[in-house]
């Protein structure tokens, strides 16, 4: 009598090699290969080995207890015949040795392998998520040159296929009750199968540059496998709170619900249908509808996929926006806004850009949500989420001494650099020879954008010059004060010419250059820095008003005033070299330059000429004045002299008392004169008219 087990104890040995092979060979393969979507799929194949391993363990448990099972039941035969086997029913239950196991096995082990199986993809998933797919420098490292693309996507396939061949010999064995457990391992095949045949759909197009198959997929084999060990987890739980009748098939955790939705659709049309049932009270599942829903779910399911992707013909282009078509890879015809039709994908692909929209390039920083609300740009603070530092030259000053020997005439200071652009040529923005994808055409720009300004940062002077200050106002532009305006022309400049020469098709619209600032941490020796410069130059300014207002006031005018003092130079050399005739000309020129000159040597000049006549005059008339004194002399001595001494003390006593005493000499009255001065008057000495009155 053929044994009911066998046979699945059979195929679950085949499918237990046949994954075991599978997993090798992808785990090795991809590592050869660098195909990281090979290496994550292998750790799905071995979750299902494991699946498949709990299986081959329980139907070849099975295979004994039926086998037992048959024994005991001829000992039970022999029993009547009284042999030496004969005994009761509780004799022959002791000897069912493997049906106990087989107990044991569905009611302990099999959960407790679902929940390590479980574990084993959560931690499984979550490695393979953050050591490959989320790590950027060992996905740069290992995994960024694939190489036989083509050979693998054809061993995929065929691995695919066989996987596809066992997963359906599997499910079909399974509608059998005792072979119920065989769809769990089937589900397992059917998944390996169908991302199999995906992986390799996604090999044949990255072989031709379309690598977004492949990077989607490096990111959908960790998830699922995470997500089949979550369910797996929750339907051990559950299983807890299951009642359990005898005889009915017990449905194991690892037994996917997600993945019997792809491997058996009809059954969660049962399910729903059942539940459907249920709730209204009469048989859904008996209508015509349901049948009809039964039978055509997958032809429905087809036709919408192919209707889906018949849509990839058609192509709509909005206002303002420009598309190109390729076949095959290679640029075909150009689009207007308006309805187009192509070939499906992937025979011909289209791509839409927006070349009337401008677009906006964040140089030197990184904005968050909230930097955009900010208006003011102060020194001090920080303005976006991140900003990078430039590295920029400074004067060198000998005059900083030994302390400053041997220090990098450099700085640092932070640039915010908005950059408005727009597209001007969308084929040459597209296939632009100095890179590969389409959408390394903005990073190209960025980087000459980076480019650019870190060449004329290094070029420019953050500070300003204050020796030429004087005599040339633009040497004090700088990046950090008036010269902004004057370098954002100079970058824009240059990098439109070097986007042209890399033939990037863009035109840049405008560029931004007010956000360049020393960074927060030193802002405020900046502005010291800034503030003593600005004192300086006050300073050197007041002296030079004071200048032209004294050389004002001396000539009427600076032009005057310089050429008085260059005629005067020149004159001084001309004495020196002893050239009388070049002196004396210079000299009437001198003159003459003194005439016309106005202002305070103007002044001055009449002032002393008119000194100068005074006191010739003066000289004059007392020279006059001796010489009649000298007649009047000669003429009568005695009376010139009593003269003289009268006049002498008429101007010498002009302002003083005077007392005339009229005596002889042999007089011998006493005068009593009262030199003291009465401050007020005696009634003697007022006059009160009384002599008038008689």
């Amino acid at each position: 009598m053929n044994l009911s087990s066998r046979k699945a104890r059979t195929v679950s040995v085949a499918a237990f090699v046949l994954s075991l092979f599978f997993f090798v060979f992808m785990l090795i393969f991809g590592a050869i290969t660098q195909v990281l979507p090979i290496f994550l799929l292998s750790w799905h194949v071995f979750a299902g080995l494991l699946v498949w391993l709990v299986l081959l363990i329980q139907f070849y448990q099975r295979t004994l207890a039926e086998q037992e099972k048959l024994d005991m039941s001829q000992l039970s035969k022999s029993s009547d015949q009284g042999t030496f086997f004969s005994g009761d029913g509780n004799r022959m239950a002791m000897l069912a040795v493997a049906q106990k196991r087989l107990a044991f096995l569905e009611k302990w082990v099999i959960p407790i392998s679902a929940v390590l199986i479980a574990v084993f993809q959560v931690a499984m998933g979550l490695w393979l998520l953050k050591g490959f797919v989320l790590d950027e420098n060992r996905l740069m490292q290992d995994w960024t040159a694939p190489k036989h693309l083509l050979l693998g996507a054809v061993l995929l396939a065929a691995v695919s296929f066989i996987s596809f061949l066992f997963s359906r010999f599997a499910t079909g064995m399974s509608v059998e009750t005792v072979w119920k457990p065989l769809r769990a391992g089937g589900s397992y095949l059917l998944a390996t199968a169908i991302f199999g045949f995906t992986l390799a759909v996604a090999m044949v197009f990255a072989q031709y540059k379309y690598t977004l198959g492949m990077t989607l997929l490096n990111y959908v084999i960790p998830v699922l496998v995470i997500i089949l060990g979550v369910e797996t987890l929750l339907n051990s739980i559950l299983d807890i709170y299951r009642p359990r009748v005898s005889g009915q098939y017990s449905r194991a955790a690892f037994d996917s619900r997600i993945l019997g939705l792809i491997n058996e659709p009809g059954g969660f049309l049962h399910t729903v249908a059942h539940t459907i049932d249920y709730q209204f009270g009469f048989k859904v599942s008996q209508t015509w509808f349901y049948k009809l829903l039964e039978k055509a779910i997958l032809p429905l399911v087809l036709f919408a996929l192919l209707v889906l992707y018949l849509m990839s013909s058609f192509v709509v282009i909005g206002p303002g926006q420009a598309g190109v078509i390729e076949y095959y890879g290679s640029p075909v015809r150009d689009l207007e806004p308006g309805l187009h039709f192509k070939w499906p994908w992937p025979i011909e692909k289209s791509y839409i850009y927006p070349t009337d929209r401008i677009q906006q390039l964040s140089i030197g920083y990184e904005a968050g949500e909230g930097d955009l609300d900010k208006k003011a740009f102060l020194w001090g603070e920080k303005h976006y989420e991140k900003e990078y530092n430039l590295l920029v030259a400074v004067q060198a000053d000998s005059s900083e001494g030994e302390d400053f020997a041997g220090v990098v005439p450099v700085s640092i200071v932070q640039a915010n650099v908005p950059i408005l652009y727009r597209i001007s040529d969308i084929r040459k923005f597209i296939y632009n020879q100095y890179i590969d994808e389409q959408e390394d055409s903005k990073k190209l720009l960025e980087a000459i954008c980076y480019r650019e300004l870190t060449r004329y940062a290094a070029s420019a002077k953050i500070e300003m010059d204050e020796s030429a200050a004087v005599n040339n106002p633009e040497s004090m532009k700088s990046l950090l004060g008036a010269g902004r305006m004057e370098a954002a022309e100079e970058l824009q400049r240059r990098i439109q010419d070097a986007a042209d020469k890399a033939e990037l098709g863009v035109e840049i619209v405008l560029l931004g250059l007010q956000g360049v600032h020393p960074p927060p941490e030193v802002a405020k020796a900046y502005e010291d820095v800034v503030a003593s410069v600005q004192e300086k130059q006050a300073t050197v300014l007041l002296a030079q008003a004071e200048k032209n207002r004294i050389l004002t006031e001396l000539g009427g005018s600076i032009a005057d005033v310089d050429a008085l003092y260059n005629l005067a130079l020149e004159f001084e050399r001309s004495k020196e070299q002893g050239d009388e005739q070049r002196t004396e000309q210079l000299k009437n020129q001198l003159q003459t330059a003194f005439g016309n000159v106005k202002g305070t040597v103007f002044k001055t000049l009449r002032e002393a000429e008119s000194y100068a006549f005074e006191q010739v005059n003066l000289i004059k008339g007392q020279g006059v004045r001796f010489a009649g004194q000298v007649q009047a002399y000669q003429a009568s001595p005695e009376i010139y002299k009593k003269l003289q001494r009268l006049m002498t003390l008429e101007e010498g006593l002009q302002d003083v008392r005077k007392y005339v005493v009229v005596a002889d000499k042999e007089d011998a009255q006493v005068y009593i004169v009262d030199l003291q001065e009465k401050l007020t008057q005696s009634l003697y000495d007022m006059d009160l008219g009384l002599e008038e009155n008689q």
